[in-house]
């Protein structure tokens, strides 16, 4: 069932977003070179909590860790390790903030010093093909609008799409109805109404569309071994288009002292 959120659920929602913008902007100096994953990991539970937040990911359905860290062929629910990251790697992270019992959720894509000229290209589209699917949310508008321009620009720039996986409705629960497709047609699906907030979420890859699962029974790798992105916002449907509930902030507010590595 698709939920319309009352204006007090909203602002918890609003909250619960910030931390998520919150806690990616204070990650994101750590993310270098010799920075093992398990330790961006210990520091984002430290940091969610400290804000009152609760770490969502932590124990859902088992799943070991506050944060996704999923490193260049991984596609998402990579689990944090002993794992460092080397120069010319790129990292997602994916996380899931709950506050007062509302969530927030965004991802993001992170390159670790200089990286190829074709991870770059991986990442800048990937996260154009957000915006493109972002742009189609208004009232009146269908699901497929924004699956059909997600698609179109994936595809125009010579990208694989992840079909198993996609965005979703979010707020007392992590998921939610509608699911969100990263492909499709234009037209179709539920129709967005002011009050809705969902989750769009490219996942897009430099080669094949096809993915498997590791052994672990979380990671998701490309077939191909060729790298993949991922971008995600959360965002609300208001009466006269969207507003996005996970909004990237600049580095500068937040004093951070960064250990060496």
């Amino acid at each position: 069932m698709i939920t319309i959120k009352s204006d007090r659920e909203i602002e918890l929602m609003r909250e619960a977003g910030y931390m998520v913008s919150k806690t990616h902007k204070y990650l994101k100096p750590f993310i270098k070179e010799g920075i093992t994953t398990k330790e961006l990991d210990r520091l984002a539970e430290e940091y969610i909590r400290s804000m009152g937040g609760v770490p969502t990911c932590k124990g859902f359905e088992g799943f070991p860790a506050t944060l996704c860290t999923s490193i260049n062929d991984e596609v998402v629910h990579g689990i944090p390790s002993n794992r460092k990251l080397k120069k010319g790697d790129i990292i997602t992270i994916d996380m899931v903030i709950g506050y007062k019992g509302y969530q927030g959720d965004a991802a993001w894509t992170y390159k670790v010093g200089d990286i190829s000229k074709e991870k770059e290209y991986l990442m800048e589209h990937t996260e154009k093909a957000l915006y493109e699917g972002i742009k189609m949310v208004k009232p009146g508008a269908r699901v497929g609008d924004i699956s059909a321009a997600v698609e179109k620009y994936a595809r125009s720039h010579n990208l694989g799409i992840v079909k198993e996986l996609c965005g979703h409705g979010i707020g007392t629960d992590m998921h939610e109805d509608p699911n969100v497709p990263n492909y499709g047609a234009s037209g179709t699906g539920p129709i967005l109404k002011a009050g809705m907030v969902i989750c769009i979420e490219p996942m897009l890859n430099l080669g094949t569309d096809d993915i498997y699962e590791e052994d672990d029974g979380w990671t998701i790798r490309t077939e191909d071994g060729k790298s993949a992105a991922h971008y995600e916002h959360t965002v609300l449907i208001t009466k006269d288009g969207y507003e996005i509930l996970t909004p990237r902030l600049s580095i500068g507010s937040i004093h951070i002292t960064i250990p060496a590595f």
